[in-house]
């Protein structure tokens, strides 16, 4: 059959190209585009086997390299596929919202730090039981007005501002508008206000706005 002589065919052109020809055409172009813009490290529904194929595990087909996979990926299948996925998990995500109860969002405080205060902290022995401990003493004149100082022990491995040592333990205070300050001590086991009132105590002075903590370790 001479193929260069079909109507509408140039001389060594090998003739117009037919409806199947032209589909091998655009499908080897799609191909090259998506090889060119695609990342399949990327794909999440792509999976290698062990006999070297390639199996789409949104659609369930085999392919036997990686323009063929590209190639079904631009195809109407994969593209309904993945349409249809997108819709359900929207769907779900939309129930997931409908059932879940609102939250009263609680807004975040703000006020300008004025600084750290002025601290002394005493070494203690306790004359009975001659039990170490540490006395703090606070110098807070600019505290906010109603305010009083807040305090709480915090292990070494809460905070981010140093590499958590498991010997040490933070005695944080907090006051507005003053910067919340921590001092590290001994991770030991202290004494409960409950076993000894006398030995363990604070006290805020609201007049001179001076907060005393003091604590012995058993």
């Amino acid at each position: 059959m001479d193929y260069q002589n079909r109507a509408g065919a140039n001389k060594g052109s090998g003739g117009v190209a037919g409806a199947s020809e032209a589909a091998v055409d655009r499908r080897e172009r799609l191909r090259k585009l998506a090889l060119e813009t695609i990342d399949l490290a990327r794909d999440p529904y792509i999976l290698r086997t062990h006999l070297g194929t390639l199996e789409c595990r949104l659609c369930l087909t085999l392919h036997v390299n990686e323009g063929s996979y590209l190639a079904h990926t631009q195809g109407k299948k994969h593209q309904t596929n993945l349409a249809r996925r997108a819709a359900q998990h929207n769907k779900s995500e939309a129930l997931m919202i409908k059932n879940v109860p609102e939250q009263v969002q609680v807004k975040k405080k703000v006020f300008v730090k004025i600084g750290r205060p002025g601290y002394r902290i005493v070494k203690i022995r306790e004359p009975v039981s001659q039990r170490m401990g540490l006395l703090f003493t606070v110098s807070l004149p600019e505290i906010k007005q109603g305010e009083r100082p807040r305090r709480r022990f915090m292990s070494a491995f809460e905070q981010k501002r140093e590499i958590p040592n498991r010997a040490f333990q933070y005695f944080v205070l907090a006051a507005e508008p003053y910067e919340t300050i921590a001092f590290a001590v001994p991770a030991k086991d202290m004494v409960e206000e409950e076993e000894d009132p006398e030995s363990v105590w604070e006290y805020w002075d609201a007049d001179e706005k001076v907060y005393s903590c003091q604590f012995l370790f058993k």
